[in-house]
């Protein structure tokens, strides 16, 4: 295993032990990240996110695989069970990570999932009838945005 492949295991072992510092630990200052439900953060609003859905996530069960990495490039599989907190239900969210590195840190980490498949399960009838609408995950985004910024807001350390 390379020196970014145990980059990216340290990263996802102290995701699945709710260990967020350990997971900013393997993130530049700058980091870049988005996903569907997050898309374009940088630097502390990267990290306070995982600080803030790990603190939220009591029952999460994280598996990770296929970790693969070269010098600037790698990508991961993990697959992440748990209750989501805005409506009680239980989702098993299958996602796809791709990452850039320079200097033994993780410059840039994009996630990709398919949105449908998770507001089915996180929403019910609403995710399974609207989920793959553009309204629909423009709406989770804003809600996000404003979960993460409110949490920012009663942590100084990220802003």
């Amino acid at each position: 295993m390379n020196e970014n492949e145990q980059l990216i295991t340290r990263f996802y072992t102290a995701f699945a032990s709710k260990d967020y510092k350990g997971m900013q630990a393997c993130y530049a200052d700058n980091i870049e990240f988005s996903d569907n439900a997050f898309p374009g953060l940088k630097g502390n609003e990267a990290k306070a996110m995982w600080h803030m859905l790990t603190a939220a996530s009591a029952d999460m069960v994280l598996t990770f695989s296929n970790i693969k990495a070269n010098e600037i490039t790698g990508s991961a599989d993990w697959v992440a069970t748990y209750t989501f907190s805005l409506t009680g239900r239980k989702v098993i969210n299958r996602i796809h990570a791709d990452f850039e590195f320079k200097d033994g840190k993780i410059t840039r980490h994009t996630d990709t999932f398919d949105f449908w498949k998770w507001a089915s399960p996180a929403f019910g009838i609403k995710g399974r009838l609207l989920g793959w609408t553009p309204f629909f995950r423009n709406k989770i985004q804003g809600v996000t945005r404003g979960r993460l910024q409110a949490f920012i807001n009663k942590h100084p350390e990220y802003q």
